[in-house]
């Protein structure tokens, strides 16, 4: 789990890859269409759909000779309950020294 997790934020450190997932979520999309609002060569953007195709992110099916990508749910999903997971354990924490410090202030009353 923990290897998936680091290939999927690194996947999602680069913008062009982000603005890829971004446009997926509202449906699928050519690879034409993708890669037209990215002012850079079409093989450094195949690289990006790489990347994102090899973290399970992104699949793509081609018929005849259009490439569509979708975007898989699996991994954005094993990233939310990781995020969930984090921020429950960072609330918890910080009420433990909200009520660490309301403590020593009352102390000082």
């Amino acid at each position: 789990m923990t290897q998936q997790l680091d290939r999927f934020f690194g996947a999602l450190s680069d913008p062009t890859r982000r603005a890829v997932i971004e446009r997926l979520a509202s449906g699928p999309a050519s690879v034409s269409d993708l890669h037209r609002p990215h002012a850079m060569a079409l093989p450094t953007f195949m690289r990006h759909l790489k990347v994102l195709e090899d973290t399970g992110i992104v699949r793509s099916v081609k018929k005849g000779r259009v490439r569509t990508c979708h975007i898989e749910a699996a991994p954005l999903i094993a990233a939310q309950g990781w995020l969930a997971w984090q921020r429950h354990l960072w609330e918890t924490r910080l009420d433990q020294l909200d009520q660490f410090a309301l403590t020593l202030e009352q102390g000082n009353d």
